[in-house]
Protein backbone atom coordinates (compact mmCIF):
# COMPACT_ATOMS: atom_id res chain seq x y z
CA UNK A 1 0.00 0.00 0.00
CA UNK A 2 1.32 3.46 -0.99
CA UNK A 3 2.39 5.81 1.81
CA UNK A 4 -0.69 8.33 0.59
CA UNK A 5 -2.90 5.55 1.02
CA UNK A 6 -1.73 4.36 4.20
CA UNK A 7 -1.28 7.73 5.63
CA UNK A 8 -5.51 8.12 4.22
CA UNK A 9 -6.62 5.05 5.52
CA UNK A 10 -4.73 6.29 9.25
CA UNK A 11 -6.77 9.60 8.61
CA UNK A 12 -10.20 7.60 8.20
CA UNK A 13 -9.83 5.24 11.24
CA UNK A 14 -8.60 7.48 13.74
CA UNK A 15 -10.81 10.95 12.45
CA UNK A 16 -13.69 9.98 9.69
CA UNK A 17 -15.14 6.81 11.66
CA UNK A 18 -14.53 8.67 15.59
CA UNK A 19 -16.33 11.22 14.25
CA UNK A 20 -19.67 10.20 13.74
CA UNK A 21 -21.50 11.97 16.26
CA UNK A 22 -22.78 14.61 14.30
CA UNK A 23 -21.75 18.39 15.38
CA UNK A 24 -22.71 21.59 13.52
CA UNK A 25 -21.81 21.83 10.11
CA UNK A 26 -18.24 23.32 9.53
CA UNK A 27 -19.58 27.00 7.98
CA UNK A 28 -21.88 26.85 11.46
CA UNK A 29 -19.21 25.59 13.36
CA UNK A 30 -17.01 28.85 11.99
CA UNK A 31 -14.19 26.00 10.18
CA UNK A 32 -12.85 27.41 6.92
CA UNK A 33 -11.22 24.93 4.87
CA UNK A 34 -7.74 25.60 5.93
CA UNK A 35 -8.77 24.96 9.67
CA UNK A 36 -10.49 21.06 8.30
CA UNK A 37 -7.21 20.58 6.40
CA UNK A 38 -5.06 21.19 9.27
CA UNK A 39 -7.65 19.22 11.47
CA UNK A 40 -7.05 16.39 9.14
CA UNK A 41 -3.32 16.78 8.97
CA UNK A 42 -2.66 16.80 12.82
CA UNK A 43 -5.35 13.84 13.24
CA UNK A 44 -3.35 12.04 10.69
CA UNK A 45 0.10 12.67 12.51
CA UNK A 46 -1.31 11.99 16.29
CA UNK A 47 -3.08 8.67 14.87
CA UNK A 48 -0.29 6.83 12.01
CA UNK A 49 0.46 4.47 14.88
CA UNK A 50 -3.15 2.76 14.32
CA UNK A 51 -2.10 1.97 10.52
CA UNK A 52 0.45 -0.46 12.14
CA UNK A 53 -1.44 -2.50 14.51
CA UNK A 54 -1.66 0.20 17.24
CA UNK A 55 -3.58 0.63 19.87
CA UNK A 56 -4.75 4.60 19.56
CA UNK A 57 -2.70 6.58 21.76
CA UNK A 58 -4.43 9.28 24.40
CA UNK A 59 -3.07 12.22 21.89
CA UNK A 60 -5.04 9.89 19.18
CA UNK A 61 -8.16 9.16 21.09
CA UNK A 62 -8.21 12.57 22.03
CA UNK A 63 -7.68 13.70 18.81
CA UNK A 64 -10.86 11.14 17.45
CA UNK A 65 -13.40 12.87 20.03
CA UNK A 66 -12.77 16.76 19.78
CA UNK A 67 -12.16 16.59 15.42
CA UNK A 68 -15.29 18.02 13.67
CA UNK A 69 -17.01 14.93 11.01
CA UNK A 70 -17.76 18.31 8.41
CA UNK A 71 -14.00 18.01 7.68
CA UNK A 72 -13.49 14.26 7.37
CA UNK A 73 -17.35 12.94 5.41
CA UNK A 74 -16.23 14.82 2.39
CA UNK A 75 -13.05 13.17 1.34
CA UNK A 76 -14.77 9.33 2.05
CA UNK A 77 -14.45 8.03 -1.69
CA UNK A 78 -15.59 4.64 -2.28
CA UNK A 79 -11.28 3.65 -3.24
CA UNK A 80 -10.90 4.96 0.07
CA UNK A 81 -13.79 3.43 2.44
CA UNK A 82 -12.56 -0.27 0.65
CA UNK A 83 -9.31 -0.16 2.23
CA UNK A 84 -11.29 0.10 5.92
CA UNK A 85 -12.34 -2.60 8.07
CA UNK A 86 -15.07 -0.46 8.94
CA UNK A 87 -15.99 -2.88 12.57
CA UNK A 88 -12.46 -2.60 13.40
CA UNK A 89 -12.71 1.20 13.14
CA UNK A 90 -15.71 1.37 15.13
CA UNK A 91 -13.98 -0.62 18.06
CA UNK A 92 -10.72 1.64 18.15
CA UNK A 93 -13.03 4.65 18.16
CA UNK A 94 -15.43 3.19 20.63
CA UNK A 95 -12.83 2.66 22.78
CA UNK A 96 -11.36 6.34 22.64
CA UNK A 97 -14.77 7.38 24.36
CA UNK A 98 -16.43 8.37 21.14
CA UNK A 99 -20.26 6.60 20.49
CA UNK A 100 -20.71 5.33 16.42
CA UNK A 101 -24.29 5.36 15.59
CA UNK A 102 -25.83 2.47 13.76
CA UNK A 103 -26.49 2.73 9.88
CA UNK A 104 -24.85 6.60 9.85
CA UNK A 105 -23.70 7.45 6.19
CA UNK A 106 -19.81 9.40 6.18
CA UNK A 107 -18.76 9.86 2.94
CA UNK A 108 -18.61 6.41 1.12
CA UNK A 109 -19.14 4.65 4.56
CA UNK A 110 -21.47 3.58 6.24
CA UNK A 111 -21.98 2.07 9.91
CA UNK A 112 -23.78 -1.17 10.60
Amino acid sequence: MGIIIRCSLVFLVANVVGMWEVNMGASAAGLSAAQCKEERRIGLNECKPVLYGKLPSPSCCERVRVSHIECVCPVITPKLAALIDVNRAIRLIEGCGRRVPRHFKCGSITTP
